[in-house]
């Protein structure tokens, strides 16, 4: 045990040097001193006490002058453990003149049982702590009564154990005004109901909810947004705390939520029940949809039924029925899909279909489709624009045709090209394969005979009608100049030669081509002083060397194809100069917006990109602003301020760069100048 003390009334004059403590069992008349040394301070703490034992301490003051008379003896106290505080209390209940609370036990009783407690009231803001029980309180609950109604209250709870040691007084409960409590309604429910309940077809189920609430709470039953009403097939009972909803000879749609509430003035409460009742599923979810209707099939689309049945949905059933008739017949069972294509329909007559789900349970309620009629969606094409001849030999000739202004709804699938000798009645078939094109090429004509063509389309209707016939046309060779050689590029250079190569013609002009004659020029000489520099026989191939040119020289060269008929030249050059002037906009001291336009002769091929340079003209060093350039304007900046500058731009293609254009002499510098004095200033 600590003890202490206060310090002697009188000191005797001399200041107190130190204490001297002694003890004693209560029930002995000897007392021990305890303290082996002079006790400096107001406390000490006793050691090797035995356990339960009551023990009575005392204390002697000592000054210079010597040892003083011994004081009072303490109360006999016990040698245990302390008590641990009881919990905070906590209130349960609340009226206008009661209050009752609840605390834990100690968590630790002192090594001796809990016999019963003490309970403390203070009323607030200022009151004084006074005992609130008048007897022994064994349990964790306390009602207080006698209290003032809207005024406030704490509590605070002491434990006593069987040793008879008391524990220190509990934290104090909140401030609890007394007033009427208003309790929040609740329900309670068996578990079975907070899942899914299942009852069989036919079966009765019955619902039951415990209430409470203060003041009492009304309850109501309600499904699908509707209150529930009593019949003779659904019963509703109610008592002051319970609910009970009793369904008789259940069927699928007697299942849904079922909703209970309970409502007072402190609130509401409520509590769904959830029932399924075992039985043949619902229909599908519509709606049953009739899609790719044919003349001969179509497409239904469903999905699952909402309403199972309680079982999963094994399969599912197709049935038809013509308008004109009432009986159903099968289309299909077992499906496991929630589509399905019908065959085998009477073009012409209008049909109803209807899907089933099945269950374990049998067979669900149909959903219906709208009545449709097995027709096509779309008609035969109409005919092809007139067919043209474009190439005629002595024994093919090449047409091309124009698409059918409607092609009826469907997509056409083939072309079908017939022709017709002068000298016979019959149209003979000439594609034996499908034609998707808009041309084609009829071949095992008879040389000098005289043939006109035809078209029809075709889509999944059927053939149209066929196309205006093509004039007359005679089969036999027909030259012509053929075309142009195509893509000409340059391929390598060499100080002294240049290797180029180009692309047959698309067109032969209606002989084959024998060879290729390439021509040199000087740009400054005349348009009609071409060299020849292929081989006299000309070129074979698509590709030749020219050799024998001067380093640094420009030229323009021309490749021509050549067949039995004539010639067509086309010319392979380096662009002219772009369309000046350019123009100078948005000068500023560090930058300046130049434009231009494209060259009026682009060597016969695209412009690639364009090069800009700028020189400061105090200097004869040119600076590139831009490389590959696409566009035909550009902001020049990085220019210092005050200085002139030119600008030049180059084009260039495949074959090489343009002539330069240069621009005019431009200041960087803004456009304006400073501004000039202010007037006289004045006294304001």
């Amino acid at each position: 045990m600590t003890i202490g003390w206060n310090e002697p009334v009188s000191d005797g004059g001399s200041e107190v040097i130190g204490y001297h403590v002694e003890r004693k069992e209560r029930n002995s008349i000897v007392w021990h001193r305890i303290s082996k040394a002079l006790v400096i301070g107001n406390l000490f703490k006793s050691t090797g006490l035995e356990d339960g034992v009551a023990y009575e301490f005392r204390v002697i003051a000592e000054n210079i002058a010597g040892i003083g008379k011994p004081s009072k003896a303490s109360e006999p106290m016990l040698a245990l453990d302390p008590v641990d505080p009881p919990g905070q209390p906590v209130p349960i209940h609340v009226s206008k003149n009661a209050i009752t609370i609840q605390w834990t036990k100690p968590e630790y009783d002192g090594g001796f049982k809990i016999t019963g407690y003490t309970v403390e009231k203070r009323d607030l803001p200022a009151g004084r702590w006074i005992r609130a029980n008048f007897t022994n309180i064994i349990e964790t609950t306390f009602t207080i009564s006698g209290l003032t109604q809207d005024e406030s209250y704490e509590f605070r709870v002491l434990a006593r154990n069987s040793a008879g040691a008391v524990s220190n007084p509990s934290d104090p409960s909140d401030p609890i005004i007394c007033k009427d409590d208003i309790e929040e309604p609740r329900i309670m429910v068996d578990a079975k109901f907070k899942d899914i309940v299942l009852v069989k077809a036919g079966e009765v189920f019955k619902l039951e909810a415990d209430v409470a609430g203060q003041p009492l709470p009304s309850m109501v039953w309600t499904k699908d947004g509707k209150d529930v009403e009593n019949t003779s097939k659904l019963q509703i009972k109610m008592t002051e705390l319970t609910a009970f909803l009793i369904n008789k000879d259940s069927v699928r749609r007697d299942g849904g939520e079922f909703i209970l509430t309970a409502t007072n003035v402190g609130g509401f409460a409520k509590h769904v029940f959830n029932v399924k009742v075992l039985d043949r599923p619902g229909p599908p979810k519509g709606p049953l949809t009739v899609s790719d209707i044919s003349a001969e099939k179509c497409v239904l689309t469903w999905n699952p039924p909402s309403d199972d049945g309680g079982a999963n949905i094994e399969h599912y059933v197709i049935e038809k029925r013509e308008s004109s008739r009432l009986a159903w017949t099968n289309v299909a069972s077992e499906l496991q899909v929630n589509q399905y294509q019908v065959t085998k329909l009477l073009k012409g007559n209008e049909y109803i279909f209807r899907v089933m789900a099945v269950n374990k349970y049998g067979v669900g309620e149909p959903l219906e489709s709208e009545a449709i009629i097995a027709e096509n969606p779309y008609v035969r094409p109409d005919p092809p624009q007139t067919p043209e001849i474009t190439a005629v030999t002595k024994d093919s000739v090449v047409l091309c045709w124009g698409a059918p202004a409607s092609n009826g709804g469907s997509e056409i699938t083939n072309y079908l090209i017939e022709k017709r000798d002068r000298i016979s009645l019959r149209w003979v078939k000439c594609n034996k394969r499908n034609v998707t094109d808009l041309h084609f090429k009829v071949s095992a004509l008879v040389p000098s005979h005289e043939y006109e063509f035809r078209v029809f389309a075709e889509n999944a209707a059927g053939i149209s009608d066929p196309s205006p016939s093509s004039p007359f046309v005679k089969a036999t060779d027909a030259l012509f100049k053929p075309g142009p050689p195509g893509n000409p590029r340059i391929l390598d250079t060499t100080s002294s030669a240049i290797t180029l190569a180009w692309n047959k013609p698309v067109y032969d002009g209606g002989s084959e081509i024998t060879g290729y004659i390439l021509e040199t020029r000087l740009p400054e000489t005349e348009e009609d002083e071409w060299t020849i520099v292929s081989p006299k026989d000309g070129v074979k191939g698509t590709s030749f060397t020219i050799t024998n040119l001067k380093e640094n020289q420009e030229y323009k060269i021309n490749v021509s194809a050549v067949n039995s008929e004539d010639i067509r030249i086309v010319v392979l050059d380096k662009p002219g100069p772009p369309t000046g002037p350019v123009n100078v906009d948005e000068v500023t001291s560090d930058s300046v917006t130049i434009s231009w336009k494209p060259p009026e002769y682009d060597g016969g091929c695209t412009i690639n990109n364009y090069i800009v340079e700028k020189r400061d003209t105090s200097t004869t060093n040119w600076q590139i602003v831009a490389a590959n350039l696409a566009r035909t304007q550009i902001k020049a900046g990085r220019l210092k301020a005050g200085s002139e500058y030119q600008f030049r731009i180059t084009a260039e293609n495949r074959y090489g760069k343009s002539p330069l254009l240069v621009s005019e002499c431009v200041v960087a510098q803004y456009p304006y100048k400073l501004p000039g004095p202010p007037g006289t200033p004045f006294l304001q």
